[in-house]
């Protein structure tokens, strides 16, 4: 039996968890869902293989390698709960957290009404010691062994177990921070230490001391949580005698995965793990349907994540932010919204209707799943509206009209709304919320949204699709088949990834070629020992180098690649220009031809890349017209009660069409069709959703 090598992959959401897993030798693809256990995520993970191995009829030891994608790390943080953390910093920056970056988010036009958020460490648990590096690594005055030593009991006293360490210029030289680290650990052993060195080797004081703090905050999660799933997999292959180890990858948010014994000392890498398995799935997917240009909506049960696909690529950014915490390690550009299915719809002091950022998640979740929830979420809407059949995954979870009725109807009672107002509106703002996030990701990059084809998947990630192509003027949306299960499959074509990066401030003109060449080297060297560690052989390892550039005096940079080989002047001068062009087309302008104006180089980075092999997508059979998939009809709301006819998606084959009022229904996921759009299967099972025309031929 154990001939067949079979990859897992297991994305785990606030509400479900997904599983896909792939023959490597047949190219066979199983899918299946299972609710997630929030107490113990662990639970919802081996009860999803147990499922997918009954229905490949195999046992645990078929398993060739496990890659899992976790939102533990980015729940937390969404919600805000990152517990009781202590700081320590250079003597005379206690108030790096409180100073921040003097900006006011955007959308607070007026910074009068704009509350500066809780610090993520307040002041009297910040902690100094005396001892200075300067900019460029050198000593000006020794560590004070002693403050270290002062600090580590002032949080033993206080039981503060989770300590962040920034020190000035620690990027430039790690000493110091080292030696912190070890003092803490032989005063406090219990205490989770996370040293900014480590974490983020680059300049800017307070995204790295934020992000250092962020990492420290997930650590004890993310260690227990992946060490438990690893001894379970071992106990798992074991079932039939020996115990293997079995290989288990953990998504990073920088589109890579990495073994879980290395993502522990790493944690802050996995914050949007589920996401960016997302969005590779949905680019792979949508490539092979012939759409290089794509914008992914992943709808889960707690929130909904967009980001950017361009020529096949999801774009990177440094500049990220989980919640309300700029988080500067490199990762796919996601935007999350509080907005997915069990989302809470509530009334504002004002007497105005919001939705989310809070959620009903799995337990109790929403009013319908008559799990002692008692709040009006979307999901409730949408059973309400008949947007969504009163059951869901094909029957497995029944749905309560009757609880969620009475939440909606004491809601619209008291936002002074009629019922069908109520949770039409729930779905309106949910929609614009929704719409938000993709201009974020779009227009503010200086992209015309209206270029792109949107990719919706996830379970709730459809169910607002014609909306979508309203409100932004959307060319069509896609939804792939088995949309539910999308950042599952993505797992299966990640390749293992690690970063690197060290600032490296000089002018262009003055730039050394052996400092640049030994700065990328000494990026290399660590990549590279990394992926042996990984198992890659010389021959399979692949390096990826960039820098950050900016022009003299600017305060932000722009990352563009840096060509493979020696470096020469002339790799350093098409790096040059590569920034041009990039800051044209980001900001409208450049200084190409201003000798005043100074190009700067910031910081160096490497990617080390181990390649793995993809599954292959398979064209489905042609379809015999819509009709033959019709399984009856139900009143559903749209600005109106209508009769609306509900297809099977399973019996739905390529080319088949079919037209708005209606809804589409499968295992994972259900599309309602507004009227005045139509739906069209293309070759490969996707759905393409698009607007009528109207009488002069142009879409609206």
């Amino acid at each position: 039996m154990g001939s067949r090598k079979i990859r897992v992959g297991i994305d785990t959401g606030g509400t479900f968890t997904d599983v896909v897993a792939v023959d490597d030798e047949s190219g066979a693809i199983v899918t299946t869902k299972t609710p997630s256990t929030p107490q113990d995520p662990a639970i919802g993970f081996l009860a999803g293989i147990e499922k997918v191995l009954a229905q490949l009829g195999e046992t645990g030891d078929a398993i060739d390698a496990v890659s899992h994608g976790t939102t533990v790390a980015t729940n937390k943080l969404l919600e805000g709960k990152v517990g009781t953390l202590g700081f320590i910093t250079t003597e005379g920056y206690e108030h790096v957290l409180e100073i921040a970056r003097q900006s006011v988010p955007d959308g607070y036009g007026n910074s009068y009404f704009w509350v500066k958020p809780d610090r993520i460490v307040p002041a009297d648990r910040v902690r100094t010691i005396r001892g200075r590096l300067a900019y460029n690594g050198s000593e000006i005055r020794p560590l004070n062994e002693d403050d270290v030593r002062a600090a580590a009991r002032f949080f033993k006293d206080r039981e503060i177990r989770t300590v962040g360490v920034c020190l000035m210029h620690s990027y430039a030289n790690p000493e110091h921070e080292r030696r912190v680290r070890d003092i803490l650990m032989e005063e406090y052993p219990e205490a989770t230490v996370s040293i900014s060195s480590e974490v983020l080797r680059e300049y800017r004081e307070y995204e790295r001391s934020i992000t250092t703090l962020v990492d420290a905050a997930v650590k004890p999660n993310i260690r227990n949580y992946v060490n438990n799933i690893a001894n379970r997999l071992r106990e798992f292959s074991s079932a039939e005698g020996e115990q293997r180890d079995i290989p288990f990858y953990v998504m990073k948010s920088n589109g890579g995965v990495l073994s879980a014994k290395e993502v522990v000392h790493q944690p802050i890498t996995t914050v949007l793990s589920g996401p960016a398995a997302g969005a590779l799935g949905a680019a792979l997917i949508a490539g092979v349907a012939g759409v290089d240009q794509v914008l992914t909506c992943d709808g889960g049960g707690t929130s909904t994540d967009v980001t950017v696909v361009v020529g096949g690529e999801p774009a990177l950014t440094t500049e990220g932010r989980v919640g309300v915490y700029p988080s500067k390690i490199p990762m796919i550009d996601v935007v999350t919204v509080g907005a997915g299915g069990g989302s809470i719809a509530w009334m504002t002091p004002e007497g105005t209707l919001r939705v989310g950022p809070q959620s009903a998640g799995a337990d109790p979740g929403p009013l319908c799943y008559a799990k002692g929830g008692n709040e009006p979420t979307i999901t409730d809407a949408h059973v309400l509206l008949g947007r969504i059949p009163p059951h869901l995954l094909g029957g497995e979870i029944p749905l309560d009209t009757e609880l969620a009725r009475k939440g909606v109807e004491e809601l619209a009672h008291r936002l002074g709304l009629e019922f069908e107002a109520c949770a039409t509106g729930i779905l309106e703002v949910s929609a614009w919320n929704q719409a938000n996030a993709l201009r974020q990701i779009t227009v503010k990059r200086g992209l015309d949204v209206r270029d792109f084809t949107l990719v919706t998947f996830g379970g709730s990630g459809s169910l607002l699709a014609c909306r979508l192509i309203d409100i932004l003027g959307l060319k069509d949306v896609l939804v792939p088949l088995e949309p539910g299960n999308v950042s599952a499959f993505g797992l299966l074509t990640v390749d293992v990834r690690n970063d690197y990066v060290q600032t490296h401030v000089s002018r262009h003109d003055r730039l050394e070629i052996e400092e640049l060449q030994a700065g990328l080297d000494a990026l290399a060297a660590e990549a590279e020992r990394a992926l042996e560690d990984e198992g890659f052989g010389p021959d399979q390892r692949q390096y990826a180098r960039s820098a950050d550039l900016r022009y003299f005096g600017q305060a932000f940079e722009v990352r563009v690649p840096v060509g493979d080989g020696p470096i020469t002047q002339e790799l350093m001068d098409e790096a040059a220009e590569r920034f041009h062009q990039a800051h044209r087309e980001l900001y409208g302008y450049d200084f190409r031809n201003d000798p005043h104006q100074h190009v700067e180089w910031v910081n160096l980075r490497v990617s080390g890349i181990g390649p793995i092999k993809r599954p292959e997508l398979a064209e489905i059979a042609p379809g015999t017209g819509a009709d033959d998939a019709l399984t009856g009809t139900r009143q559903a709301y749209f600005d109106e009660w209508v009769t609306t006819r509900v297809y099977d998606r399973a019996r739905l084959g390529a080319g088949d069409e079919l037209e708005g009022p209606a809804v589409i229904e499968e295992f994972s996921s259900t599309i309602p069709v507004h009227p005045g759009f139509r739906a069209r299967i293309d070759t490969f099972g996707n759905i393409r959703l698009s607007k009528t025309s109207d009488s002069n031929g142009a879409t609206r």
